[in-house]
Order: structure tokens, then sequence, then C-alpha cells
């Protein structure tokens, strides 16, 4: 039996550019036959819905709003919701999983510190790493910057990339240096059409079995669709 995850999304409470709540974002996977969801809102150091200039302990919580409210959906309809985060630095965007919104609040040197001390500090903590569309070009992408020694595995399938050839840039890349692959949506809206999931042949109950499954290379198969 296979189930079908999404690995990269986004609520409109956290992410300047979400377009759905937490709850819509959570009915909508369920209705399209998803197991489970990872939110993965724009952390401050991206596109951030949140006020910057509130106090550390408020923003964090603020953050974390999106997911609690697919998380409350979620456990009610039947669909496995799960926390993480969308860090990033100079343009490298980095799916961190693993930790949760106590670490946040414990570590507001994340917003100080250059990206090798975050990995450091995320591996540190039992959190991972996945490196969300490598060779994405954009506007706001000044430098394309690979980490192949310190992130965990790659996104090579995005469905938000607006060019296929990123993906398969991203794939040789992952090629090139035996990194474990994961696909992700990018989801912001529920109209878009496109869509990707990585699944599993195993059932996560949680964060925790992300992380063992996709760093023991256990990732069954990739969906894209565009």
């Amino acid at each position: 039996m296979e189930y079908l995850y999404e690995t990269h999304c986004h609520t409109s409470q956290a992410s300047a550019c979400g377009m759905v709540s937490g709850e819509e974002l959570a009915r909508f996977y369920k209705q399209k036959g998803y197991d489970g969801i990872i939110v993965t809102d724009h952390f401050f150091n991206g596109n951030t819905a949140i006020d910057q200039s509130l106090d550390w302990k408020t923003k964090c919580e603020l953050y974390c709003s999106g997911y609690e409210q697919a998380k409350r959906v979620g456990d009610e309809i039947g669909l496995t919701v799960m926390f993480g985060i969308e860090y990033s630095y100079e343009g490298t965007d980095l799916l961190t999983y693993g930790v949760d919104k106590a670490w946040l609040i414990a570590h507001p040197e994340v917003m100080e510190i250059d990206v090798h001390e975050y990995i450091k500090l995320v591996h540190e903590s039992g959190g991972m790493i996945v490196h969300a569309h490598p060779f994405r070009e954009a506007w706001y992408i000044k430098m394309i910057r690979l980490l192949p020694y310190e992130v965990d595995a790659v996104e090579v399938f995005n469905a938000g990339n607006p060019d296929p050839e990123f993906d398969r840039r991203a794939n040789w890349y992952a090629d090139s240096y035996g990194l474990v692959k994961t696909a992700g949506s990018d989801r912001h809206d529920t109209q878009k059409t496109e869509y990707a999931a990585t699944v599993f042949e195993e059932k996560l109950t949680g964060i925790g079995d992300y992380i063992r499954l996709v760093k023991g290379d256990k990732v069954a198969r990739l969906i894209c669709e565009r």
C-alpha cells in the first residue's frame, strides 16, 4: 500500500504569498486523497506575513498559527498534519523538519547566524534539512548556492517551478552526490492544478517518521504533475 504526502505548502496566516488558510489547506489535501501534509510556511527571513516589529515569542506564535489550524482540522478529518519551516538564506530555501514552536522560541539566534551554523544547529537538535528547488531562477534569487555535504536531501520535483528544467537540474544534482530525493507542490492556493507528492509504503504518524524514512532512503516514489 502507498501513502501520499505533501512536503511543501503554505498558509495565508504566515506566508505573505499564501492565499489559503490552514483549514482550507487541510480540507483541500484530504479531498485530493493525500494521507498527510507538512506545512512549511516562509520564515521571517523569507516572504513572511508576520509583523517583524513584534517581540520574538509573539512572532513565533503567530508563525505557527496556520500550521496549528491545519493540525486541528486534520485531526478532525483524518489527515496527518506536520510542522516544518521554509528557512531562507539570501535566496537559498531550506525546508526544515523536526523542530517545533518551542524550539523556535528558544532560538532567536537563527535570524543572526549564517546558513552553515543554522544547518548545524538543526542537525544538533535532531532535525533534517531538504534543499528546496535548488536550481530555481527568480528575481529574488541572486545566487544558486549548493550545500551537498550539509543538506540531508534535495527537492527534485517542485510543482511550483515555472520551468521543468529546474527539476531536471535538481535530479542531476541529487544523483551526482547520492542525495535522497523528495517532491513537493510548493502550494500557496487551491486553484492551481499542478501538484506533487512524496510517496511511502509506510503511513507516517508524525514528523519523526518522515525524517527517519527520508534519511533511510525509504522513499517509495515521487509524483509531480503539471
